[in-house]
């Protein structure tokens, strides 16, 4: 259950603090009611879960948690006690978020809470995951090992998303730079030209191109403010059918649909996927519980439908490979290596090979993708000066020839 941190006064109206876990704030509330105290602000998560200016949940990056499992599973290696290796690393952590969470978690063990239980209170850092990986290594007496796969996890998840990131700077400068020139032609270049164009216009001598751009400028000059509140306006009536369940369905729909990104999209959710579900089996954890989630992990909702129907289709008897292949989402090579991994009984070990070996053919596809955005930026941004130069020069150079003739 999520935790929350409340602040509430009590019957002599002295103001008090603290937490608790509950299934949701309505029901904290009532907790809160039953202990005869008035709350005065309820938030999910421990005291540590947020910033005490800003109110929003404080970051922690995927490497320090990571590094987290590593250690922790170093020190319960070598024999250090669970409350002392939580100290050593609440000193050690490089993080001051991650030292304040870490410092709730080792009082919730020292409380008599398990470490999956006590990880479990901050969703925000600990996904469910790596919480039910830790929960299936304290009952099966393999916590140590599931903290090394869960570390190892980590890091791989990270690469794969520094990566992404990474192919698309260069892109993303390169789109930047040559919007701001295009933008400076139609703001300064061209209404410095303007008034020498326009005496040609008089005579009747524009052509069609040079009027469109004057067209253009103008309305960049007089409505630019007006397509901004627009676009403002637009985002923010649109951000609540976006976070909605159907919003996010139509947008993880609508990237499987796009050229290049739609294929670079479902290569890395399978890959999600398929070491999720992998890495969980291994560590013990029921297919059934491991199958919902990998399906709340893979990060496309489309895909975690088709996972949704194949669980319900093995909770019946069935294997997984049927229901996968007839979604379509599954490569048929994919689907006849879990088939063979189910007859064998060897599926944790063959999903994390699936994973191993996209996740190359996903970083493939990136490099393929970047090589092919780069030049085709370079080229729109090309085709929009050119278009630009001419609707300035043509007139000027038919102005001349005309004088010469």
């Amino acid at each position: 259950m999520p935790t929350f941190s409340y602040t509430a006064r009590n019957a002599q109206g002295q103001q008090v603090t603290g937490m608790l876990t509950a299934d949701n704030q309505q029901a904290a509330i009532r907790a809160l009611d039953d202990r005869q105290l008035f709350p005065i602000q309820v938030r999910e998560g421990g005291a540590a879960s947020k910033s005490m200016l800003s109110g929003r949940r404080k970051r922690v990056k995927m490497g320090h948690v990571g590094q987290f499992y590593g250690q922790l599973a170093d020190l319960l290696k070598a024999g250090v006690p669970m409350m002392r290796s939580l100290d050593v690393l609440t000193k050690a952590t490089p993080n001051p978020a991650l030292v304040e969470i870490l410092k709730e978690v080792r009082d919730d063990v020292a409380g008599g809470d398990s470490l999956a239980d006590a990880l479990q209170k901050h969703p925000h850092v600990f996904d469910e995951l790596h919480v039910s990986m830790v929960r299936a290594g304290e009952q099966g007496g393999f916590l140590e090992e599931v903290l090394m796969r869960a570390a190892a996890f980590v890091e791989r998840q990270n690469e794969l998303r520094n990566k992404l990131v990474g192919s698309m700077v260069y892109p993303l400068i390169l789109l930047t730079a040559g919007l701001g020139v295009v933008l400076m032609m139609l703001t300064v270049v061209v209404p410095k030209m303007r008034p020498f164009l326009e005496r040609l216009e008089k005579k009747g001598k524009l052509p069609t191109l040079t009027i469109g751009l004057f067209a253009v400028c103008d309305f960049i000059r007089d409505y630019w403010m007006y397509v901004i509140v627009v676009l403002a306006a637009g985002i923010v009536m649109a951000m609540p059918y976006i976070r909605s369940e159907a919003g996010r369905f139509f947008i993880d729909r609508w990237k499987l649909r796009l050229p290049v990104i739609g294929n670079i999209v479902r290569i890395v959710a399978i890959c999600r996927f398929c070491r999720i579900l992998g890495t969980m089996l291994a560590n013990g954890v029921p297919i059934l519980q491991s199958l919902k989630v990998s399906k709340d992990s893979a990060g496309n909702l489309v895909l975690a439908e088709e996972i949704d129907k194949a669980a319900e289709s093995v909770r019946q008897g069935e294997t997984l490979a049927r229901p996968l292949g007839a979604s379509g989402m599954f490569p048929p090579d994919v689907i006849d290596m879990i088939a063979v991994a189910e007859e064998a009984n060897t599926l944790d070990t063959v999903l994390v090979g699936i994973a191993d070996a996209n996740e190359v053919r996903a970083a493939r596809v990136i490099d393929l993708a970047v090589r092919l955005i780069e030049p085709a930026l370079l080229v729109l941004m090309a085709a929009m000066v050119l278009i630009i130069a001419l609707a300035i020069l043509v007139p000027i150079l038919t102005s001349s020839s005309a004088m010469a003739g």
